[in-house]
């Protein structure tokens, strides 16, 4: 077995990549784990793991780490083999998060994070000191460093857990359902604190999900696994919503991937326009249709009612708006949608106006994407 000294190196990697090689995990009672295996995990990518209950996809995760041993095959990290790393060192330097976050109850918030640095040999004062600075990387306030994981709520929790994992510059994390167990809202914010993150870092990251949006949104490779360990197919989301392997694959992305393509499409391509807005400043407006009422600071006050004058007893509220080149096209279908005139409401990053768009202009941008792929 390689020492934790002979690998020290690999923890001071960005990342490197995971390679599987006919990889297989069979149980004594018979049951198929995972199945001749192969694929890689490209370096500084994310590569997201989808399948139904009992697909592999987790017992294919979990190999990784060693903590299930695989029957078959081999898993490399980089050039090296894990079967042949000593195995607490290679848990101590690969990055796991796991749902619910898994902190140690007794533990502050900066005694959690810097658990893996001080194992590894780091002052307690200097992983500390190290500790604060990730917890601002993931947006967590410091001065929460001295409370305990009951004191924090579960996305902040989950927030830990990435700092955790990240604590000792592991050249893969591993991340299995770390979201599933957080309401709606905040597992959209901390899908989007991850993407932040990882253009910050680049790190290896295989993620485990069951939920194919989550796949969608994060993924740079998605793996689909299917029934009996086996692997359905490899491919970027925008080409598995296009154009799936198999029926399987096509049944389980589910009868509205063209609406999740729209994920992947940038809303940069829209033409935005002004045709129907209207400044706060006019005493009357003559028009039979819905107006969005902005200010001189392009402040958005809502939708003026049509034949009414612009008093806030004829506005109602702008439901949605789209941050333009950030958001997807998803995003500015879903604004044109709410809104009552049938336009999508496009801001900039400090949410000031910036146009309007109808489904009519999306749709050239639509058709270039579409293009694109179908050739």
């Amino acid at each position: 077995m390689k020492s934790a000294e002979e690998h020290s190196d690999r923890a001071s990697q960005a990342s490197a990549s995971v390679r599987f090689e006919n990889v297989s995990k069979r149980y004594a009672d018979g049951t198929v784990g995972a199945d001749s295996v192969n694929l890689v995990c490209p370096a500084g990518k994310i590569t997201v793991f989808v399948g139904p209950s009992g697909c592999g996809k987790t017992t294919s995760l979990r190999m990784i780490n060693r903590m299930i041993r695989p029957t078959g095959g081999r898993i490399l990290i980089g050039q090296d083999d894990v079967s042949t790393m000593n195995e607490s060192a290679l848990r101590r330097e690969m990055g796991y998060v796991i749902q619910n976050a898994g902190l140690f109850p007794h533990r502050t918030i900066l005694d959690n994070i810097g658990t893996v640095p001080v194992l590894l040999g780091t002052r307690r004062r200097e992983a500390r000191t190290q500790a604060l600075g990730l917890m601002e990387r993931v947006g967590l306030d410091p001065g929460m460093g001295k409370k305990y994981p009951y004191q924090l709520s579960g996305g902040q929790q989950q927030r830990v857990g990435v700092a955790r994992a990240l604590a000792a510059n592991p050249p893969v994390l591993l991340m299995d359902e770390p979201f599933s167990a957080v309401d709606p809202v905040v597992r959209g914010e901390l899908q989007s604190e991850l993407l932040r993150l990882q253009t910050e870092i680049g790190k290896t990251i295989v993620f485990v999900t069951h939920d194919m949006d989550e796949a969608v949104r994060l993924a740079d490779q998605i793996v689909v696994f299917q029934k009996g360990g086996t692997v359905a197919q490899v491919a970027s989301p925008e080409v598995l919503l296009t154009a799936p392997a198999n029926d399987f694959v096509l049944n389980f992305t589910g009868g509205d991937s063209g609406v999740k393509w729209l994920s992947l499409m940038p809303s940069s391509g829209i033409v935005l326009s002004r045709d129907a807005v209207v400044d706060a400043s006019e005493r009357s407006v003559d028009s039979s249709d819905w107006r969005l009422l902005t200010d001189g600071a392009r402040n958005i006050l809502g939708w003026l009612r049509p034949g009414s004058s612009p008093s806030a007893q004829h506005v109602v509220p702008c439901r949605r708006t789209f941050t333009f080149g950030v958001d997807n096209m998803r995003a500015a279908l879903d604004s044109a949608l709410l809104s009552p005139a049938g336009y999508a409401v496009a801001v900039d990053d400090s949410g000031q106006f910036l146009g309007l768009a109808d489904l009519p202009s999306m749709e050239p941008a639509i058709r270039g994407q579409r293009s694109r792929i179908h050739v």
